[in-house]
């Protein structure tokens, strides 16, 4: 029968009749000359693969996400309040991926990167391509050539809210430009998802919240740009600020969550905790040690810390600060750490879950 199969023998047309086969394998032959060849196939034809991914920096992180990191050829939406630490994982994700090998691009569209401290995360700053664009269809424009060169790997824009329209730039302050800037990029997405996936770039757009206003009931926050990000993004990333970490009465850094609201590459409605402290950006060691901890690999007894019947510390920070200076022990925890993560499910997010914090207070609330 004129049946097609692949190189293991599988049958990919299924149980069909020998006319309808035929007819398939006529309208695959006609599509591949019209398209190329590989512009449509039968599932069964390639081996089914793990997704590719980028390590965001932060490993409590590329748990949550299920996958071990941001999707390559996908778009990622991160967005939180003010200083939540937005800008401080894209730069993390641009150094794991400059570690891989790769090139990145930082589209600055709120002209505001610090390019010391990019350097105090790990980024090379040498290698990295930076645009400061006037307009959003400049941006964006930008972006689509370099996703189209193919020799991208990691695409930043920060932010959303500040690619303005071109009617804008030129009109007068107070004009009404009504859905100008959700037209953009509804127009922008529609043109990078089908390329950002070919040539296997992950592009990460940061967002700002506004407030809707009249909202009695339920969350009156959303995001700038329209509705359109929401839908094309295969993750969207929640970030919050939770609590100040503080060395005696100095405010050192931040405790952040973070919530992955939605996710088309593994199970959504997870979260997790870590610290980022001010100027050297997502701690390794504080969440190597909250997930050893939790895992049982670091034992806690009081406030002593032990690792192979050995105590290596009294406290949290005491002990973070001795996984710092043993750099080969603290990679050979995350090895174990990584090693227990593949059967443990530790992020689900309960409906009971704090969802909001007090900014004034930086005590963990309920939402009503």
């Amino acid at each position: 029968m004129a049946k097609k199969t692949n190189t293991n023998g599988i049958n990919t047309l299924g149980n069909l009749s020998a006319d309808k086969a035929k007819a398939v394998e006529a309208a695959i032959a006609q599509i591949e000359k019209n398209y190329g060849k590989g512009s449509i196939m039968a599932l069964g034809d390639q081996p089914n693969e793990d997704i590719p991914v980028i390590p965001t920096g932060c490993i409590q992180l590329d748990m949550a996400l299920g996958v071990g990191g941001f999707p390559r050829g996908r778009i990622i939406e991160i967005y939180g309040p003010e200083s939540s630490g937005k800008t401080t994982l894209t730069l993390h994700a641009i150094a794991e991926a400059q570690k891989l090998g790769g090139v990145a691009a930082f589209i600055d569209a709120e002209h505001a990167f610090d390019a010391v401290y990019a350097r105090k995360l790990g980024v090379d700053i040498e290698s990295l391509l930076v645009s400061q664009p006037d307009t959003g269809e400049q941006a964006l424009d930008i972006a689509e050539t370099l996703v189209r060169s193919g020799a991208i790997d990691i695409i930043v824009i920060d932010s959303v809210a500040a690619l303005v329209p071109q009617a804008e730039i030129n009109g007068e302050m107070g004009d009404n430009h009504v859905g100008l800037q959700a037209r953009l990029m509804s127009q922008a997405l529609r043109k990078l998802t089908g390329i950002l996936s070919k040539s296997n770039t992950c592009m990460l757009f940061i967002n700002q919240l506004r407030m809707k206003i009249g909202v009695m009931f339920g969350n009156p926050e959303t995001t700038t740009g329209g509705n359109a990000l929401k839908f094309y993004a295969t993750q969207r990333i929640d970030i919050r600020r939770i609590a100040a970490i503080k060395d005696g009465e100095d405010v050192i850094g931040n405790r952040t969550r973070v919530k992955v609201v939605k996710n088309k590459v593994a199970a959504p409605f997870t979260q997790c905790e870590f610290d980022i402290l001010y100027g050297c950006g997502i701690s390794r060691e504080a969440s190597i040690l909250d997930l050893a901890t939790e895992l049982d690999i670091i034992q806690k007894s009081g406030s002593w810390f032990s690792y192979n019947n050995e105590r290596i510390g009294q406290g949290r920070e005491n002990t973070r600060l001795f996984l710092k200076d043993n750099a080969e022990l603290c990679n050979e925890i995350e090895q174990k750490i990584r090693e227990s993560m593949k059967d443990v499910e530790l992020f689900k997010l309960n409906d009971g879950d704090a969802l909001a914090a007090d900014d004034e207070t930086l005590e963990i609330t309920d939402e009503a």
